[in-house]
């Protein structure tokens, strides 16, 4: 396997020359197990694509998470997704979403507005499935090994997570062999990266022979 660190202003600039397949968005997905740095990943990128527009403005994000409704909705949240967000942007109109509360195990009612952009960024567990292809502009997926992923999890939301989480990872395995993610990305990020780098402004990408492109972000 070979790493390669690129610039996300590259990357940003290569996304926004790249088709619009979600009406006049183009949606970038970014996938990969819990703990991986999906999040990360996607905010940096956002950040890049508002410094290389003329007026700055920061992408919308969406974290799948806040779409799920609870542990058991790890992976049927999607009609939620594409009615709410997806189905409108693609016909030029604004979306919106109810943020789940994972506390309260409720959603929130006031509304999440997805404005329709020059780009949509859709972050979280099975974000670019074989479902979101037609639609994608850019698929990433964003990989880390399991224990440091295991403990970054349980960092960010304490032990008591640690039944739901286990049984979360087995999902989302069985989801990536049979849906075949990784080697359908277009880009493979390596989310925990042990050589020096700049993390703000540079990614690591992994070359590995695998996807559609080892060497082309966008299609």
């Amino acid at each position: 396997m070979v790493v390669v660190f690129e610039a996300y202003a590259g990357l940003a600039r290569r996304v926004l020359a790249g088709p619009a397949r979600l009406g006049r968005t183009r949606l970038v997905a970014v996938d990969g197990p819990s703990g991986a740095g999906k999040t990360v990943f996607a905010t940096r990128l956002a950040d890049a694509l508002a410094g290389e527009t003329s007026d700055a403005a920061r992408p919308p994000v969406v974290h799948t998470d806040d779409l799920l409704d609870g542990w058991d909705d790890q992976l049927t949240f999607w009609h939620r997704l594409e009615e709410q967000v997806l189905t409108p942007v693609r016909a030029g109109r604004a979306g919106a979403y109810r943020r789940y509360d994972w506390t309260r195990r409720s959603f929130l009612p006031a509304p999440v507005p997805v404005p329709v952009a020059p780009v949509l960024i859709v972050e979280g567990v099975s974000a670019a499935r074989a479902a979101a292809v037609a639609d994608l502009t850019l698929a990433v997926f964003v990989t880390a090994p399991q224990p440091l992923r295991l403990t970054r999890a349980v960092t960010r939301d304490g032990p008591g997570i640690l039944p739901e989480l286990r049984r979360w990872h087995v999902t989302e395995r069985a989801h990536f062999a049979a849906d075949g993610t990784e080697a359908r990305a277009d880009l493979v990020v390596d989310g925990a990266p042990d050589l020096p780098h700049h993390p703000a402004d540079y990614y690591c990408r992994v070359v590995s022979g695998r996807g559609r492109d080892a060497g082309h972000a966008v299609r």
